[in-house]
């Protein structure tokens, strides 16, 4: 559901973000400031978009969360750990360190954020820390913005209630944006990973999913009922399977969806959304990969 708050004086913008984001105090501002401020909460992501006529500065007690944001238009400043940053019109940043406070400036902006919190992260690779607040490239921005917008707009405004296709939002998001900023998860595995990354734990992360392929399932759960870390199992998948656990989930539902296909159980496009598809066109691209057909003739020939 989106929560749309008009603004029409700079008490109310403080009150608002405040709110939004943490504690925070206001240093200085422009009055007769006017602002507009969206925001859709899908469970583990929030996605705000505010824009209007305003300048102030605050100081932010520590967020616990990650806020990642992409700036169309004004101007947006951080300081934190003595380190000045200015973001400018078509930047795409992480504001700061979740467990440290900063002071934080916008200039009429139209900005839209992405906030994630340590544990949905941790879900997807855990203890991930950030090296850095910018892109690695910005081939990389663009494609974390792209699917920013995407789930913001499209899937999960309409698919949002489907467990499967939010929990395979969420973990694109998260995998997008480890991909866009660098973090510790390019650190080569441990010892105890490789250790760990034997055909026994890889026995029973099959048997996980394949008993549990019809709910949401992170590469986290997978590692707790194989009882190692995320980093090693995604070792064994690797070195006994040639893929990811991910991959092999996803597999396991396509085999599910083809049975679906075959006895008749719904139109292509409902069996795609059972199991995870918000978009039929991927369905019928990954169908067509593992079985040489397509779903809609696998469908008729049922």
């Amino acid at each position: 559901m989106e929560q749309v708050v008009e603004m029409a004086d700079l008490d109310a913008v403080h009150e608002v973000l405040n709110a939004a984001y943490g504690q925070m105090r206001l240093n200085t501002g422009v009055k007769h400031s006017h602002m507009w401020m969206s925001s859709r909460i899908h469970e583990h992501i929030r996605f705000d978009e505010m824009h209007g006529r305003v300048a102030l500065e605050v100081s932010v007690d520590p967020m616990n969360n990650f806020v990642f944001g992409h700036l169309g238009a004004g101007m947006v400043y951080y300081r934190s750990g003595g380190e000045d940053r200015f973001w400018t019109p078509g930047d795409v940043f992480l504001c700061a360190p979740p467990e440290s406070p900063f002071i934080g400036a916008i200039f009429n902006p139209r900005l839209s954020t992405v906030t994630l919190s340590q544990s949905v992260i941790d879900e997807v690779a855990e203890g991930v820390r950030f090296a850095g607040f910018r892109p690695v490239s910005s081939r990389f921005a663009a494609v974390w913005w792209s699917t920013c917008v995407n789930l913001r707009d499209e899937v999960l405004p309409h698919f949002g209630d489907n467990p499967l296709v939010a929990a395979n939002a969420t973990r694109l998001m998260v995998a997008t944006t480890l991909a866009t900023f660098p973090n510790t998860t390019h650190a080569p595995p441990t010892y105890f990973d490789r250790r760990d990354a034997h055909p026994r734990s890889l026995r029973r992360a099959i048997a996980f999913i394949e008993d549990h392929a019809e709910v949401a399932i992170s590469a986290a759960d997978i590692a707790r009922a194989a009882r190692v870390s995320i980093r090693a199992l995604q070792l064994a998948f690797r070195r006994h399977l040639a893929t990811t656990p991910m991959a092999y989930l996803r597999g396991v539902r396509l085999s599910c969806a083809h049975e679906d296909l075959r006895a008749g159980r719904g139109s292509v496009t409902e069996i795609a959304a059972r199991w995870g598809y918000a978009r039929p066109s991927v369905f019928a691209a990954h169908y067509r990969a593992a079985y040489d057909v397509s779903p809609s003739k696998t469908l008729r020939s049922g």
